[in-house]
């Protein structure tokens, strides 16, 4: 039998589906999020509905809004589930686990009613505001550092008396409303992957505010939180697929449910304006310093899955687990995350960085996620630049290595002048019309891609990068992705043709690219 999720069939699950223990209608929102994604309800709402759970408080449910067309089907979905999900977590010997989620006490779609949104941030009520806006979504240049409030919703949300289309432009006029009212300022806590993303989100929203209301940016800079976290997670996008097997495994027709890898891990700086849920409760790790912890995470776990999705869609390849049952790959990311990327890492407090990058490996080749290269690949623009060039210009400090991360680079190059071709899907990226132009130009003239100067500033002038991104290109063209990888691992023979043959025509049982996945 298949059951309708809602709140009314919530006794009628299987048992072995767990289910709130508390009563989602009874519950408070003292967290608006922007962004109600997979992720999100795979990560934040998840800890959050553990510690209902406990009966700790009932004030922390969650006020989800969507700001985007896309965002109207979620909207669409929960209102008619009464905010209700499956989240199943799986883990990498294939157990599953299902649970509903209650956390989301209420979904506002800001085209529908932006008052609504603004009266929700400003409600005394409103404690804490989160995001995940994706690593693109903050306006700041990825090669100077600085804010760009150039896009059209920016402009437009700082005209006088606009009504606000931008997370920028409803946080701040939020934010004024309680000034204007004497209510204390809410905490704004990213979730997205970016080092130091409370310094990146406090430079953002103050710059936008200072342009608004120099008085009111001030304002904000002396008496808004906006504390560091890392946060971890493997969420593939929800397929037809995953919707289908939790309605056969499971009996619950959900239109929207959630499918994440078991491991979870959030670590969050204890730096809050009007106080905070009891998170370490249930599980979070509060700390005084994040840093150690996020840019362990950001330089393997999140360039790994760079290093990986571009040569591995290159090679033929079509999941994450594709990639890391061969070989060639894994001596490949294993000696990027051990020779260049721990390098510029920190101590982090209990944790063994040679054990943590074996459990990545292993996190990457579950079978049971299906995370698919695809996924991984989407805004380059903004994730390679986070994510990788920061290893590459703290290694040509040390004077250290770079041959893998120029790999890397070289496969991006020959992945977006491929999308062009017409050999993959359309190219997912905010620049993707100049990234383009850039990569057809590398394939006439080796080199060209490195000028893109709001991605790698002055890279592309540095020797050392420079001749280890033309090398790559080289023996990339020359040899294919494997016949690279193998040119690049320690001790193995020179690159021989049969290797770009395999690459260019994959083994049979060997899936071959695709990227077509359900939002």
């Amino acid at each position: 039998m298949t059951v309708k999720l809602n709140a009314s069939t919530l006794a009628t699950l299987d048992r072995s589906v767990a289910v709130p223990h508390y009563d989602p209608t009874q519950l408070k929102s003292g967290i608006v999020h922007f962004g109600v994604g997979a992720f999100h309800r795979a990560h934040q709402a998840m800890y959050l509905d553990r510690l209902l759970n406990t009966a700790a408080s009932s004030e922390w449910a969650i006020c989800g809004v969507g700001l985007l067309p896309g965002d109207a089907r979620m909207r669409d979905v929960l209102t008619a589930q009464d905010h209700l999900y499956t989240l199943v977590t799986r883990s990498p010997e294939g157990h599953s686990e299902a649970r509903v989620i209650g956390a989301i006490r209420e979904y506002l779609y800001a085209p529908d009613s932006p008052e609504a949104v603004l009266a929700k941030l400003a409600d005394p009520a409103t404690k804490i505001v989160s995001l995940t806006i994706t690593e693109g979504g903050y306006g700041i240049n990825n090669a100077t550092g600085e804010f760009d409030p150039s896009t059209p919703d920016l402009q437009h949300d700082l005209t006088a008396g606009a009504v606000p289309r931008s997370v920028f432009g409803f946080i701040t006029e939020g934010l004024r409303r309680r000034q204007e009212r004497g209510i204390a300022p809410f905490t704004v806590m990213s979730c997205d992957n970016m080092q130091g993303n409370g310094h990146v989100t406090a430079r953002a929203f103050i710059s936008f505010a200072r342009l608004k209301d120099p008085q009111l940016g001030e304002w904000i800079s002396q008496h808004v939180a906006f504390p560091n976290s890392m946060v971890d997670r493997i969420t593939p996008v929800t397929t037809p697929q995953v919707q289908q097997d939790v309605t056969d495994q499971y009996g619950i027709d959900d239109a929207w449910p959630v499918v994440a890898e078991s491991f979870t891990q959030w670590v969050l700086e204890d730096t809050f304006t009007l106080g905070r849920p009891p998170l370490e409760q249930v599980g979070v790790q509060v700390v005084r310093d994040v840093e150690p912890y996020e840019l362990m995470k950001l330089r393997l776990l999140n360039a790994s899955h760079q290093a990986m999705g571009h040569l591995g869609l290159l090679a033929g390849y079509t999941y994450a687990h594709e990639v890391c049952q061969d070989p060639l790959f894994v001596d490949f990311l294993m000696g990027y995350m051990t020779e260049e990327a721990t390098p510029t890492l920190h101590p982090v407090p209990g944790v063994d960085l040679a054990a943590y990058r074996e459990q990545l490996i292993a996190r990457f080749s579950s079978t049971a996620i299906q995370d698919t290269l695809a996924r991984l690949v989407v805004e380059g623009s903004e994730r390679i630049p986070k994510f990788l060039l920061p290893v590459v210009r703290e290694r040509l400090a040390a004077g250290g290595s770079v041959d893998r991360s120029a790999l890397v680079v070289a496969a991006w190059s020959r992945y977006v002048a491929a999308t062009h071709e017409g050999r993959y899907p359309a190219l997912v990226d905010p620049r993707a019309e100049a990234l383009t132009a850039a990569a057809v130009r590398d394939t006439q003239r080796p080199g060209a891609f490195l000028e893109l100067q709001d991605i790698f500033g002055n890279l592309g002038q540095q020797t050392v990068f420079r001749t280890a991104y033309l090398n790559a290109l080289e023996v990339l063209d020359t040899h294919g992705p494997l016949g690279a990888l193998q040119a690049i691992a320690p001790h193995q023979p020179s690159p021989i043709s049969p290797a770009k043959s395999e690459a260019a025509h994959p083994q049979p049982g060997r899936s071959t690219p695709a990227h077509k996945e359900a939002p």
